[in-house]
């Protein structure tokens, strides 16, 4: 595992260096516009402003990045108590990683079903599941979700996803302010020398292209190698439960939910194990998605045959997606790897409506209503905030304390 984890901190040095070479661009030739007395110091106050830009927004994400990612997808953190199932299978995927430390728990109040992993070290983890997700998934499907996003936090996927998209978001905003400056009238120089006008216009002209061209050359970067990570979290996932079905299963059921994610954004959604801003009627990726193709996982996920381990995935990626590309470094792939796949654990197949009550039920669990079982069978449901000192049984008129 460890030449995948250093395969993947290569590809995050190239796709920084990249991502770096655009940024400083940026602000060399939004400097060069701006650059009144034509004597180039203005490239150089915009390549600083850049970089100065870039330097305070990963400050933020280092220091409250997690923080910020769980709050603005309102993730609530919870104790075993309220979902002890979870906990259990949270546990025993920490301990087949090989972290020390057990990641914080959060739920997120919503029927829509996803997860995603946050946080710069495998010591300072946090995952975050939606109620929507615990109430469809069963153990063998739950424990490859979970696996899957422990993969991202060991493979340091979180982080490089993090820096990497303070740094599209660096040159998002200054290609944002140049063009907004452009509009309200920031152009319009004079020079002091008539020959130089001919020049001026010219690099007015680059820099508008540059302006709207760098974000989507810097999209396209971050998605292609955010795609690869995510082939390479699943078959990491899938050598850590030893049951490819699982994962598979649970990318299905995921994939087949039309609800709504309102919490979500264009920021949060790369961290999601599935992309949470699907709409009806359209397809699962494309290129503006960091997302693979759900179908096309499942298929990969699916054709495993002989083994769980890291070989047996590429050989299944090879056979789904034609051609020789190799998901798995070289050195990875002679590895001797004897995982064999595990037989699933049955479990009871719920309709819509069990589902729906048990979703609602984990949401209230979060939100702390206390739940009394009544000697008639009927289920009572406590708000945080009700007053009373008891409460009556609305079937049978029994009173229960509070």
């Amino acid at each position: 595992m460890w030449e995948l984890i250093k395969a993947n901190q290569r590809r995050s040095v190239v796709l920084f260096v990249l991502m770096g070479i655009i940024l400083i661009g940026l602000g060399f030739v939004f400097g060069m516009v701006f650059d009144h007395k034509g004597t180039g110091g203005g490239a150089i106050v915009g390549i600083i402003i850049a970089l100065l830009v870039w330097f305070i927004l990963s400050l933020v994400a280092v220091t409250s990045g997690s923080a910020i990612m769980l709050s603005a997808s309102n993730a609530k953190e919870v104790t075993q108590d309220v979902h002890p199932q979870l906990f259990n299978v949270v546990d025993e995927m920490r301990i087949a990683a090989g972290m020390s430390k057990m990641p914080k728990v959060y739920i997120i109040n919503t029927d829509a079903p996803n997860a995603f992993a946050t946080g710069m070290s495998p010591d300072k983890a946090a995952v975050a599941v939606t109620a929507g997700l615990l109430a469809r998934l069963n153990r063998d499907e739950l424990q490859g979700v979970m696996a899957h996003e422990m993969s991202h936090v060991i493979n340091r996927d979180v982080k490089f996803m993090t820096i990497a998209g303070v740094m599209l978001g660096s040159i998002v905003i200054i290609s944002e302010i140049f063009l907004r400056s452009m509009i309200f009238g920031g152009g319009n120089r004079s020079s002091s020398k008539e020959g130089n006008g001919q020049a001026q216009a010219i690099i007015m002209i680059i820099a508008l292209v540059f302006a709207i061209l760098a974000p989507i050359l810097a999209q396209l970067l971050y998605f292609s190698i955010s795609r690869k990570r995510e082939y390479l979290a699943d078959a990491s996932a899938v050598r850590l439960t030893r049951y490819p079905e699982g994962l598979a299963s649970a990318l299905e059921k995921i994939s087949n939910s039309n609800i709504d994610m309102p919490m979500a954004n264009k920021v949060t959604a790369p961290m999601y194990i599935c992309n949470p801003l699907k709409k009806k009627g359209m397809k699962m990726a494309d290129l503006s998605s960091t997302h693979p193709p759900i179908s096309e996982r499942i298929r990969i996920l699916r054709a495993m045959a002989g083994g769980a381990g890291l070989a047996n995935y590429q050989s299944a990626y090879s056979q789904v997606k034609g051609g020789t590309s190799n998901i798995i470094p070289g050195g990875q792939l002679k590895q001797t790897e004897d995982i064999g796949i595990r037989m699933g654990i049955a479990s009871e197949v719920m309709d819509n409506k069990t589902t729906a009550r048990s979703s609602n039920d984990i949401m209230m669990k979060v939100d702390n209503y206390a739940f009394i079982n009544c000697d008639c069978g009927m289920k009572l449901k406590v708000p945080s905030n009700y007053d009373g000192d008891e409460i009556m049984c609305p079937r049978c008129g029994a009173r229960h304390e509070v």
